[in-house]
């Protein structure tokens, strides 16, 4: 069949027109499939629940200006402190996390902790949560820690980077029994450091453990040990003419934890100049425990997609 030039001129308006809708649908389906998604992970928080020990699970699914209630043994009704915290619709548990600015924090008080409030010789605790943070400085994520009243509060926290006893930008667990700075340094020592680093603008399961005698850190559910080191600013203080050498991961501490009055705070901690150790960055979610979970369980937990 012959197609004169003149009938080939007078198809191609609607050629073209075939063509650019076909595009266009094409720049649509791609623009909708990378949509952040906003629906719960129903089999990760299930996983989350019937892990041993289950206390509580923040989902951060809540919008800002409301208190973040827990399921699990209680409601644990964080209030938001400094300001209102931005609800995010992105993370791996809700499909939300909060926004936190380097200002804000979330707080309960100390007489409503109830179950939080783990202490006792061989008690064990594991405090996990999913972040994405900026990576510009010390970051608390949750926990019982307050440095300052009445000369120490501290109990169990989940940190990330504490650079002072060699765990700069890495997962850091501490435990305290009696509240104060370890003897005879300044501040307290006593924190696991993850061997890996966590990065920046990225989401991260990281989780600590304390079975009563070890403390651990872990990223993405995987635990690495950390040969004895040289722990920077030790040298010089009684009994430790040339520093303090101990391995970070596992830290050695079995003194357990101490029922020492904090409060429950996500994402900064009472210093002596006030509120600091903000974590920047987002929260998708934060659980606690009061059994040391295994490697095998915290693996689990984090391979959920």
């Amino acid at each position: 069949m012959e197609i004169s030039l003149s009938s080939f001129m007078l198809r191609m308006p609607n050629l073209f027109s075939f063509f650019l809708l076909a595009f266009l649908l094409l720049q649509v389906h791609d623009s909708n499939a990378q949509a952040p998604v906003t629906k719960p992970n129903k089999p990760l928080i299930q996983a989350i629940q019937s892990a041993p020990g289950f206390i509580a699970l923040w989902k951060f699914d809540e919008k800002e200006g409301n208190k973040r209630m827990a399921v699990g043994n209680g409601t644990f009704s964080l209030q938001e402190m400094n300001g209102t915290i931005p609800r995010i619709e992105e993370g791996p548990v809700s499909g939300y996390s909060i926004q936190l600015d380097g200002s804000s924090y979330l707080n309960l008080p100390h007489d409503q902790t109830k179950k939080l409030n783990i202490h006792g010789a061989g008690k064990e605790v594991t405090v996990i949560a999913w972040v994405k943070r900026s990576g510009e400085q010390t970051g608390f994520v949750g926990g019982m820690w307050n440095e300052y009243a009445d000369g120490g509060k501290r109990q169990y926290g989940l940190f990330v980077s504490l650079p002072h006893y060699n765990g700069g930008d890495q997962v850091c667990g501490h435990i305290s029994q009696t509240g104060k700075p370890t003897p005879p340094f300044p501040y307290s020592i006593d924190y696991s450091a993850s061997k890996q680093t966590v990065p920046k603008d990225q989401w991260t399961c990281i989780a600590f453990t304390y079975d009563g005698e070890y403390i651990r850190s872990y990223v993405n559910g995987e635990f690495e040990a950390r040969e004895p080191e040289l722990i920077k600013n030790t040298a010089g203080f009684e009994g430790y003419p040339d520093g303090l050498t101990q391995s970070k991961n596992p830290y050695f501490f079995p003194d357990g934890m101490g029922d020492n009055g904090s409060d429950f705070t996500v994402g900064a901690v009472l210093l002596k100049r006030g509120m600091g150790n903000f974590f920047k960055g987002q929260i998708g979610g934060l659980a606690v425990y009061d059994q040391a979970l295994d490697e095998g369980k915290l693996k689990e937990l984090a391979d959920f997609e």
